[in-house]
């Protein structure tokens, strides 16, 4: 796409309004629809779209598969960590009224870090899949 100037401007446009937009998902999932699902495969979209835009090794570059992979395992471990963090505070796993002096904090609290462990755990994965396809293409 090195010479398709449309495509290429048109990304550059859309880019930053789609991760922008997987941001504004992401932090208000907890009150409308949305959460850290929907934010992490609208995130990957946006970088999916500047690697085939922009090409691969670009992308790569922009953002590295070493990142990626630290990026799946550390949701996961979010995502844990509320949950023990609850049960070290006297309450159940992901019980997020513990967390908190007052249990509606609390339960925002956890709403937030557990969906920020899913948004970034979905996001590595559909990231590091795409890489995979195009290395094995690029092959």
């Amino acid at each position: 796409m090195k010479r398709q100037s449309i495509p290429r401007v048109a990304a550059k446009l859309l880019i930053p309004y789609i991760l922008l937009y997987a941001f504004y998902v992401q932090w208000h999932g907890d009150y409308g629809p949305g959460g850290g699902f929907q934010a992490g495969v609208i995130f990957a979209a946006g970088v999916i779209l500047y690697a085939i835009v922009f090409d691969l090794r670009a992308c790569q570059r922009a953002l590295s598969p070493r990142i990626i992979h630290l990026l799946m395992p550390l949701g996961l471990l979010l995502y844990i960590g509320v949950g023990v963090a609850a049960m070290l505070k006297g309450g159940t796993f992901l019980n997020y009224s513990v967390l908190e002096h007052d249990p509606v904090h609390g339960q925002h609290l956890g709403i937030l870090l557990v969906e920020l462990g899913v948004g970034t755990t979905v996001a590595g994965v559909m990231i590091s899949i795409f890489y995979s396809f195009g290395e094995t293409v690029r092959s």
